[in-house]
């Protein structure tokens, strides 16, 4: 199942708060870490849901076209 841009953002914003609060170099290398790979998945998944939609409008506007070519005229 894929993770939905709202929950990858709220680790994205996790990992920052902890990278901020971090007393040590390498737990906060680490966090930013964590939180640029949270980001990249969340920008992953609002592409994908911006292709699907844009291919559902494509199938949409195609059938349109194809119920308007199928109707008798009269």
């Amino acid at each position: 199942m894929a993770q939905s841009y709202e929950f990858l953002l709220a680790r994205a914003e996790e990992a920052a708060t902890e990278a901020a609060n971090a007393r040590l170099d390498n737990v906060r290398d680490r966090a930013l870490r964590s939180e640029a790979a949270w980001r990249e998945m969340a920008a992953r998944e609002q592409r994908v849901q911006k292709d699907r939609e844009d291919r559902n409008t494509q199938r949409k506007l195609e059938l349109e076209r194809l119920a308007e070519a199928e109707l008798p005229e009269g």
